[in-house]
């Protein structure tokens, strides 16, 4: 399944769009709690598809109905730009495991590249619920081999893969290799280049966050 947050205008739009300008971008601060309130919003949103179960609470005045999701979450982020969009989402499930993995392009000289992973922090996933955060989703290798990295773990219930910027080609990588997870996403460009940049997108993420200052 597939969700795609800029389909309905909502505040994650405002989000984005920041994301994406270049002027806005030379704040690396701005930048970084921008794509940790999209996850936030993208761990809202997610909740709806968990399993509840329901429960009553205690108030000063009487008792409350309720309900509370009964699923066991692990995040897995990619090490080092999906580190702000996995904090957004720890916000909301701050009882979550988590898990880190550690990839990297290796470029060859003909313009091709492959993806190695290097490193893989990763509780047991058995029967748990699996959430994949990578700002940018665009060949869907770096995904894919996250996923795979995580399944030597166990078998989670249910994968959910989460990115602010999807190719179409990424995402239609990601179905044909795992047809029943969930995807999110915050918006989705049609345009890969040659060297597997998504256009218009919003450049670098890691750069970003992270990389030296943009000049004024």
């Amino acid at each position: 399944m597939i969700f795609n947050l800029s389909e309905q205008h909502s505040i994650a739009n405002r989000f984005i769009t920041e994301l994406r300008s270049t002027q806005i971008q030379k704040d690396r601060m701005r930048f970084r709690r921008n794509l940790e309130r999209l996850g936030e919003v993208m761990a809202y949103e997610l909740s709806k598809k968990l399993q509840y179960q329901p429960t009553e609470v205690e108030t000063p005045l009487g008792i409350a109905d309720s309900a509370e999701p009964i699923q066991n979450l692990v995040l897995a982020t990619i090490l080092r730009a999906g580190l702000p969009m996995h904090q957004g989402m720890l916000h909301y499930f701050d009882d979550a495991d988590n898990a880190f993995i550690s990839a990297y392009r290796k470029h060859h000289k003909d313009g091709t590249f492959e993806i190695n992973v290097e490193y893989v922090s990763c509780p047991d996933i058995e029967g748990k619920v699996l959430v994949i955060i990578d700002p940018m989703l665009a060949t869907g290798a770096s995904m894919a081999l996250a996923a795979e990295a995580m399944l030597r773990y166990g078998q989670p219930e249910s994968v959910h893969f989460v990115t602010a910027i999807a190719s179409t080609y990424g995402v239609d990588y990601i179905r044909r290799l795992f047809p029943e997870a969930y995807i999110w996403m915050g918006a989705l460009d049609e345009e890969l280049t040659a060297k597997s940049y998504i256009v218009p997108g919003l450049g670098d993420a890691g750069d970003l966050s992270y990389g030296p200052k943009l000049q004024e």
